[in-house]
């Protein structure tokens, strides 16, 4: 029996990618390519093809006993989203839809969704609890929020089994430096800065100074790539022994400002890193910190990397040595 991995060739479906084989499980991968690379594939099958594609999915599911499915495929620029919500409606959430009718109808009954802190918009409580109201403030968290309704109601009439996991801030590299994050255009604050440190940028730009946080600068929930992979494979273990769906947020619970980041990453690197000031984007709000205690305690997920310095050393250290990011 495999798992299939929907963008497993991505930058947080790598690392799953990577702990499902080091935990002895069968992997197939489904990747389009479109952001994902083949070298951050370390191990299983990789098949390429697009999820709104029938006869794509028709042989994955064919061609593999497959026993259940971790979804990460999708777009997830908020600023993109705005411009183009057309875009993110059809590939986050007909390719979702399409994932799940095949789903259906090979008999497969368990989906581990990877979704985003950007469903809650901007957060009534901090820290952000599960049962906090949902209220997106872009078409990327609102497509993401339509797919967990949709696999609410797969659930109930088709017992499709379903885990949601709403994360923070991505960040970091596996440890042992084999794969990392590599973005086209890369958009993510702490590799954003670390180019900078290699001197691929000139500067960085802090968007806004005038947020209510304690230096004005946005602060943000940072939490390492296999911390994130490790819950998707808690989840996935839970579901196989309880049969039961669920929501959790994954977090480390302690925010950094955008200032802070670049101070930490100043130290790691021992680069006096140039960083700009420019203006706010939209949709940007001021604080995102989650309380992951639901996780931790239901999932048994204990985080291994909770310092964010640490989190920026492997980040780095990937960074160093694939200054190009992948080949391909």
């Amino acid at each position: 029996m495999s798992v299939l991995v929907c963008g497993g060739a991505g930058y947080i479906g790598s690392h799953t990618v990577s702990e499902l084989l080091d935990r002895g499980e069968d992997v197939v991968v489904a990747d389009n390519l479109q952001k994902g690379h083949k070298k951050a594939v370390l191990g299983g099958k990789l098949m390429i093809g697009d999820l709104r594609d029938s006869d794509f999915l028709d042989k994955v599911f064919s061609e593999n006993t497959i026993d259940s499915v971790i979804q990460f495929a999708a777009d997830s620029l908020v600023g993109e989203s705005v411009e183009d919500p057309l875009k993110y409606y059809n590939n986050n959430v007909v390719s979702t839809l399409s994932l799940l009718s095949k789903m259906k109808q090979y008999g497969v009954d368990k989906i581990v969704f990877s979704s985003t802190a950007a469903t809650y918009g901007e957060p009534q409580n901090i820290p952000i609890m599960e049962t906090d109201p949902t209220i997106p403030t872009n078409p990327y968290g609102q497509t993401k929020l339509a797919v967990e309704k949709a696999l609410k109601w797969c659930y109930e009439a088709y017992d499709i089994k379903y885990t949601a996991l709403r994360y923070f801030n991505a960040a970091g590299a596996h440890i042992s430096g084999k794969i990392g994050e590599d973005h086209n255009p890369e958009t993510h604050l702490i590799p954003i800065i670390l180019q900078a440190a290699l001197g691929q940028r000139d500067s960085i730009t802090i968007f806004g100074d005038d947020y209510n946080t304690e230096d004005g600068t946005c602060v943000r929930d940072y939490i390492h790539v296999t911390d994130l992979a490790d819950a998707h494979i808690l989840a996935l273990d839970k579901m196989r022994a309880d049969g039961k769906s669920n929501i959790y947020n994954l977090g480390n619970g302690n925010g950094f400002s955008v200032k802070e980041v670049v101070d930490i990453t100043r130290k790691v690197t021992g680069v006096d890193i140039k960083a700009e000031l420019g203006e706010r984007r939209p949709g940007d709000p001021a604080i995102l910190v989650a309380s992951s205690e639901k996780a931790k305690k239901e999932l048994n997920w204990k985080p291994k990397y909770n310092d964010l310095g640490t989190i920026i050393e492997t980040a780095w250290k990937w960074h160093k040595e694939n200054p190009n990011g992948f080949s391909e």
